[in-house]
């Protein structure tokens, strides 16, 4: 099993490690709701080092990220990334992934840790004598420390003596940082403004201790893989291996706004195209539990007595203090607090049908 640059330390913060995608990462520390209430209020950091880092690199770097993922990369500048997903012929997601545009001719790709090996093949694959790139697998090389929360900003300013105030969404800067070069993306995966620093595997523990000593006014904490998913989840983004897998389409997930099928053909347009004009066969819903009980992966959902679909992921929402789930429904028809059922081992306990995100920061 793999373990990342900072297992030492996780095992010395008394960390719960769990096996995940082939990695020893993690689950958390002194526990998922304060570590994810922490992230919601002020700033918390995640290893997350298990991610998959693949490089493009050539003079037709920008064509094969075209052909391999559904999103117009066409419209990146310099420095700016964006989330995509790359899809078989048959319009299935073989990945959810970021793709960043450090020039033309030179692109990052930070695919899910449990598919870095298949997407990596799947790329190589493609570029095979159609593309004049180079297609290398850097997964290895790096580490990557997500910093979440509305305090994310004001601490790697300190810890990196570099204003980020100007960092749009989706864009990213190359810092140099005690003599070595650090990726930082304005990115993440809770919902909060955050960052994502990609640096070479051996400076991990350096800008991990450095993040925390300027976080400490902060009251920051390490976080864990469980406060990662009841933050995604209640914000409805999907996690793949749940909400998204080679059987379900991007239309389905409800990730249309991350098709274009206007760009020029790529893998799976043309069936994404024929799954838009016929429509989908099953639809991804948000639910909010009305009765007592947690939602897990794999429980039926039944509507008058019928199963009607299934639950991907559920949890019990630390910031609304009720379960809350995500699912898909094999009709469109359903609306918004239409009630359903959940299957939870044996018992059905009501639920009702509520829009994503789930969670909402106050104005």
């Amino acid at each position: 099993m793999n373990r990342t640059a900072l297992y030492e330390v996780h095992k010395k913060l008394g960390a719960r490690m769990i096996e995940f995608a082939g990695w020893e990462m993690p689950l958390q520390y002194r526990g998922i709701r304060e570590e994810h209430l922490g992230v919601r209020s002020s700033v918390g950091v995640f290893d997350i080092s298990h991610m998959g880092e693949i490089e493009v690199e050539g003079e037709g770097a920008l064509s094969l990220c075209q052909w391999v993922t559904t999103n117009d990369v066409s419209r990146l500048g310099d420095f700016q990334a964006q989330y995509t997903l790359m899809c078989n012929p048959n319009g299935g997601v073989i990945d959810d992934v970021i793709i960043y545009r450090i020039s033309e001719t030179r692109f990052f790709i930070c695919v899910n840790a449990i598919n870095t090996a298949k997407d990596f093949e799947w790329i190589k694959q493609n570029a095979a004598g159609k593309f004049r790139v180079e297609v290398k697998n850097r997964s290895l090389e790096f580490s990557q420390l997500a910093v979440q929360g509305p305090s994310a900003e004001e601490v790697l300013i300190k810890v990196l003596n570099r204003d980020l105030s100007l960092l749009k969404r989706f864009s990213f800067a190359l810092v140099s940082w005690k003599g070595v070069e650090l990726m930082v993306a304005r990115t993440g995966y809770t919902g909060e403004d955050g960052f994502e620093v990609f640096l070479p595997w051996e400076r991990a523990l350096e800008l991990w201790d450095a993040v925390f000593e300027e976080g400490r006014p902060y009251q920051i904490q390490p976080c864990g893989l469980g406060s990662r998913d009841t933050l995604r989840l209640e914000m409805g983004y999907p996690l793949y291996g749940h909400e998204l897998d080679e059987e379900t389409n991007p239309v389905e997930a409800g990730l249309l706004r991350f098709v274009k099928l206007d760009k020029g053909d790529f893998v799976g347009r043309t069936a994404l195209m024929d799954v838009v004009s016929a429509g989908p066969g099953k639809r991804l819903m948000g639910f909010e539990m009305v009765e007592r009980g947690i939602p897990r992966q794999g429980y039926g959902i039944l509507k008058d007595g019928d199963v009607v679909g299934v639950v991907t992921s559920g949890t019990f929402s630390p910031s609304l203090q009720k379960a809350i789930g995500l699912g898909y429904l094999r009709s469109n028809s359903y609306s918004e607090n239409e009630e359903i059922y959940i299957d939870i081992r044996g018992t059905l306990r009501r639920a009702k049908i509520v829009s994503v995100p789930f969670y909402r920061k106050k104005a």
